[in-house]
């Protein structure tokens, strides 16, 4: 009997060890010594011992590899609500090793004189299976309601989830009545027994009782891991037999002292791992989804033929993980699938995949950051590159970088600070490479270095047929054009190579200005920036009237010079556009303004509006328009990033991004598309253009707002060529004709 589970050995360490740090270095001793597991033994009724929890936390600080468990926490004593959110910052802070093993044992009369509740044998199991869920819905950080459970032995009217543990934490019982073996099969992730407590032919009994238990509740027996605890005087054979007849995967010994630690690993461990190779040669390595995960699959998706090299961290809608991945920064989803790659081969594996399956929706996300939302979907296919995320210089003289799609913009910048280089890539650092190096990168630097893919050297990208090509100006010149604007619908960068800029300290400026007169303030901030030296690059933001309340801006700048007077000299006209209300002006690193990137995983619900446009010049008639749709109250914010400058210098045709010539990008934020579309087309003889990555209109004349007719007439070609099927059809799709959809 084999139930697809990896060998692994476990060393328990005692409640009695002394004090914490020897308890501490016996575990990590055993983690040195290869052990996989360190258990903590928790025995509340005896007096004087340490409290299993206290020292599994010292315990986790002292190690890095093993994995964790308390064995097995006297549940009667524990709050299951309380130990669900003590479990997962457990987890969080031990990088996702933790697992609970959950019991009732113990002396009642003992329990009862702790403040623990009396439970009679034949209530103890249903009160378990209460606890159990409740620890699994506390743990279910990404249910937005708080939990409520109304049992006949808990009664939590509400009580709030979270936080979001490192991984899906699994949880044993640890017990050998026949009711507890029933529960494991229903509902537990894992079994753990002691071995002496079995006569011959008892041990293989309670298995079959839990495979039953388990077919009976529609899940697969080999979803319940078998871990035993032994003493360290087993012989290999006898462990073999254990392995082959009873599916034990993991064998716990106790962690007297280090000569027993240091005998079983030496004596037993590797013979037993080669015996089992040896009988087991084609056993596969189990990627088991339980049965509430596999209750929440989407359909049309083949779940069960995922490529092997992306399986073991694919998320689904019913994993722990997918509160994490599901949505993005803006736009909240419902993807069916995400996988997450992290190689250019996986990349392939992963377009496979998609495929296999042309009628499902596909995104491709780096960092989920994108205004357009289209990284997420729902009901369809996710592909993240956020875990390629590599950063490497390949020529200092030259200034040549390679990144990997997954980067953010706060990392590259880290990166070359200490080259004393930079590279303008967008306004926030927790932007990912991916989405920004492919669509412009309008950023702190635009007016003096130009956008992001104007320092794209070459490109190593997946196509929708799956081969991997190099994209370069002297190698496959005419993707390498469409890569550098509309790079998201040719196919899957795998890693980007930049040559980089000289950058030292910079001025980085944030101002508050009044705004009682919106278009007053946007023509004389527009004339500033246009007489502005190129060193001076920024941006403009106005949110809706306030009731009662003056109308206000804010204005950040940033000056491409250390020279404190410059910097003064070539902000003042700027702040001068309207009433100063507040001021903060610092000399800092390019990185430090980047730095300011959070690291919290996205948690946006419903849909982006959103829409952008290019314009070359603040004219009083456009100022006059903006301020109308500002006071219409339709929008959320209004705001403009400055461009122009290198960015002009760039010829028209040079790369897919249109309209050059534009000074300014304009874009605004709605939350109803009926409201804004009007508002916002009665604009549209002011612009010139748009960008991609902060537009969410998906109505295909905006496609020809995007580019010039000869630039879109181009990517029609390409598209046919390299996308003839429109695999890459999700984030503002270039349609080989108006009426492909």
């Amino acid at each position: 009997m084999n139930y697809g589970h990896p060998l692994t050995f476990g060393a328990l360490v005692a409640s009695s060890a002394g004090t914490p740090v020897e308890a501490a270095d016996l575990a990590r001793h055993a983690e040195e010594l290869g052990y996989d597991l360190v258990a903590v033994e928790d025995r509340p009724d005896e007096p004087g011992l340490l409290d299993a929890w206290t020292v599994l936390g010292w315990v986790a600080g002292r190690t890095g590899r093993v994995r964790l468990a308390p064995a097995a926490l006297t549940v009667p004593l524990r709050d299951p609500a309380v130990l669900a959110r003590a479990a997962a910052s457990l987890d969080l802070l031990s990088d996702g090793r933790l697992e609970l093993a959950l019991g009732w044992s113990g002396d009642q009369d003992a329990i009862e004189a702790m403040g623990g509740r009396r439970t009679e044998p034949d209530q103890a199991v249903a009160a378990l299976d209460e606890a159990i869920d409740i620890v699994r819905g506390v743990l279910d950080a990404g249910e937005p309601r708080p939990l409520r459970h109304l049992g006949a032995h808990y009664r939590i009217p509400q009580a709030q989830r979270g936080p979001l543990p490192a991984h899906r934490i699994p949880i044993w019982l640890d017990g050998d009545q026949s009711p507890m073996l029933r529960l494991a099969g229903r509902k537990a992730d894992g079994w753990a027994a002691t071995l002496t407590a079995f006569r011959p032919g008892e041990y293989a009994a309670a298995n079959k009782i839990i495979d039953e238990a388990a077919l009976g509740a529609g899940r697969e027996p080999a979803e319940i891991r078998r871990l035993l605890h032994i003493t360290a005087d087993h012989t290999v054979p006898e462990l073999l037999a254990l392995v082959l007849e009873a599916g034990v995967s993991t064998f716990i010994v106790p962690a007297d002292d280090t000569a027993t630690l240091d005998r079983f690993a030496r004596d037993v461990m590797p013979a037993l791992r080669e015996a089992v190779a040896r009988e087991l040669p084609a056993a596969p390595t189990a990627v088991f989804r339980p049965a509430a995960v596999r209750a929440k699959r989407r359909p049309g998706i083949d779940y069960d033929n995922v490529p092997p090299s992306l399986a073991e961290r694919a998320v689904e809608p019913g994993d722990l993980d997918y509160a994490r991945v599901r949505s993005t920064y803006m736009r909240g989803g419902a993807p069916g699938l995400v996988l997450r790659a992290r190689s250019t081969a996986e990349v392939v594996d992963a377009l496979a995949f998609v495929r296999a399956h042309p009628g499902l929706p596909f995104s491709v996300r780096s960092a989920g950051h994108g205004i357009s939302g289209r990284s997420t979907n729902d009901g369809g296919l996710v592909l993240s590159v956020a875990a390629m995320n590599t950063i490497e210089v390949l020529d200092e003289q030259r200034r040549l970088i390679r990144v990997g799609p997954g980067a953010r913009w706060s990392e590259v910048a880290d990166a070359l600070r200490p080259y004393g280089w930079a590279l303008s890539s967008g306004d926030y650092g927790g932007v990912g490479v991916g989405g920004l190096a492919t669509a412009g990168g309008v950023g702190w630097l635009a007016r003096k270095h130009g956008l992001t893919i104007d320092h794209l050297r070459a490109v190593e990208i997946v196509l929708a047929d799956g081969s991997v090509v190099r994209a370069a100006e002297d190698e496959n010149p005419e993707l390498f054009w469409a890569v550098r604007g509309a790079g998201a619908n040719f196919g899957v960068v795998t890693s980007f190579d930049f040559e980089v800029d000289e950058v030292g300290e910079v001025g980085w400026a944030q101002f508050v200005v009044g705004a009682d007169d919106p278009a007053d303030l946007l023509v004389r901030w527009g004339a500033a920036i246009e007489a502005a030296p190129r060193d001076l690059s920024g941006q403009l933001i106005m949110g809706r009237p306030r009731p009662g309340q003056p109308g206000v801006a804010q204005l950040m700048a940033m000056v491409d010079n250390d020279d404190p007077q410059t910097i003064i000299d070539q902000l003042t006209p700027v702040a001068s556009a309207g009433p100063l209300y507040q001021q903060n002006v610092v000399l800092a690193p390019y990185a430090a303004v980047l730095a300011r990137a959070g690291d919290g995983y996205h948690q946006a619900e419903g849909e982006p509006v959103s829409r952008s446009g290019l314009i070359e010049h603040l004219t009083p008639e456009f100022a006059a328009a903006a301020a109308a749709l500002i006071a219409s109250g339709a929008i959320h914010w209004f705001q403009i990033r400055t461009v122009g400058g290198a960015v002009a210098d760039v010829p028209a045709d040079a790369t897919a991004y249109g309209y050059r010539s534009a000074n300014f990008s304009v874009v605004v934020m709605g939350s109803s598309k009926r409201r804004l579309d009007p508002l916002w087309d009665a604009l549209a003889a002011h612009f010139d253009g748009l960008y991609l990555s902060f537009e969410s209109d998906q109505r295909p004349e905006r496609l020809a707002d995007a580019f010039p007719p000869r630039t879109l007439e181009r990517l029609r070609e390409l598209k046919r060529r390299y996308d003839p099927q429109h695999l890459f059809r999700d984030n503002f799709p270039i349609r080989t004709t108006l009426e492909t959809r």
